[in-house]
């Protein structure tokens, strides 16, 4: 066989196994493949364009999921990508991030990009109310295993034989679904004999906290105690310096400020008064009862925001009804004219403030927030009366301290 024969062998063999950029690389593996083919990126490329935690594995399951559309693929069958590719997949990871699910992130990149803003809301709230009927649905299946895991150990014996019961019940009968309402009634009958404990029902309900300092516990546990909500426990968000802030803020008998009265009366008016500090309402309205009338009179009423620049340096404040009030206490502190030693975020509403309260997280005070729309008046007051009940209790722990 001639040497030109062979090379035509050679030549035909690499042209049906490998793209001719792939060729290029054989050749010589320093040419790097953006050079040889710009319109086109591997799978790593990809990656390492959308950066974060996405991974080559993620992106074959979006493209099985339907959420990526089928890539191109080179002749030795190497998934290849386009720069629209890169920006639908910084779409999905910004999406999944703020907590839509694949599912939803799929309905709503398919919408037409023409479609009228009434259609896009429409779909929207579709999966808003579908999600809303899961969670729904998790949460019976959470308070039936609350009803049990809740028991304190004076409930033990009666939890025993009730997770014995539940074993033997035929509840797929109409007759096994009275049987179980009876054994409700059973077990709920020993309720009246002694008063509830909560410290040991906590113990069989919250995740494992060994991580956070005993001080830190004690605030998530009151918080949890105060919402009957276990699931708050991941939407509660505190600064590195949070409770060391809070801590030398109270040591040094600082002024606390209250956005509106129903937040002022829920504070700890006694250990606060031994502690030396000043207390004081933001909005003193006296007619202030629900977060609609605070947002509106803080929103018209220049008075109440020129007193929020008047704030001490070094205040606490606790927020729980108005998200305007949040809103402008972060501007304040961006332009330097407020101060505070701890901000305690966590206002009602269900557009500003969980706005508010990324801002809030962004402004480089120290903070206790809810993320979302977790909040209110009595979570926000529970928060400092649990640090100024710790301070008074434990004047000396560093358990916080990291």
């Amino acid at each position: 066989m001639t040497a030109y024969k062979l090379l035509v062998i050679i030549s035909y063999f690499l042209r049906s196994c490998f793209a001719p950029t792939d060729i290029l690389r054989l050749i010589n593996p320093k040419i790097p493949y953006n050079n040889m083919q710009q319109q086109y990126l591997t799978i790593k490329q990809l990656t390492d364009a959308v950066k974060g935690t996405i991974t080559p594995r993620m992106v074959r399951h979006y493209h099985a999921l339907g959420l990526l559309s089928p890539a191109v693929r080179s002749t030795s069958n190497y998934r290849l990508y386009t720069r629209s590719d890169v920006q639908r997949l910084q779409r999905i990871v910004a999406l999944k991030q703020q907590g839509f699910q694949l599912s939803h992130i799929r309905k709503l990149l398919e919408t037409d990009a023409e479609a009228s803003p009434d259609a896009v809301m429409a779909t929207l709230q579709r999966q808003y109310l579908s999600v809303i009927q899961q969670i729904v649905r998790l949460r019976e299946t959470a308070s039936a295993l609350e009803g049990l895991l809740g028991r304190d150990l004076s409930c033990q014996a009666v939890q025993a034989g009730a997770l014995a019961q539940l074993r033997l019940l035929e509840a797929e009968t109409e007759g096994g679904l009275g049987q179980l309402e009876q054994l409700w009634d059973a077990w709920d009958a020993g309720a009246h004999t002694h008063p509830e404990a909560f410290g040991e029902s906590l113990q069989h309900l919250l995740p494992d906290l060994t991580d956070r300092s005993e001080i830190e516990v004690d605030l998530l546990s009151k918080l949890v105690l105060a919402s009957g909500d276990c699931s708050l426990l991941p939407f509660v968000k505190l600064s590195e310096t949070a409770i060391k802030s809070a801590r030398e803020a109270l040591k040094n008998r600082c002024q606390i400020v209250a956005d509106v009265p129903p937040v002022f009366a829920a504070l700890d008016n006694t250990r606060l008064a031994h502690l030396g500090t000043s207390i004081t309402t933001l909005i003193d309205d006296p007619h202030i009862n629900a977060a609609a009338e605070a947002e509106q009179e803080f929103w018209h009423e220049r008075e109440w925001f020129e007193k929020l620049l008047k704030l001490e340096k070094g205040c606490i404040l606790v927020v729980g009804y108005a998200p305007s009030v949040l809103m402008a206490v972060c501007e304040a502190i961006a332009i330097g004219q407020l101060q505070p030693a701890l901000v305690i975020g966590m206002p009602i509403g269900f557009s500003h403030s969980p706005v508010a309260k990324r801002r809030l997280v962004r402004s480089g005070v120290p903070y206790i927030t809810t993320v979302g729309t977790f909040g209110g008046g009595l979570l926000a007051a529970v928060a400092l009366n649990a640090l100024v009940e710790s301070l008074i209790e434990k004047p000396n722990c560093h358990c916080h301290l990291k």
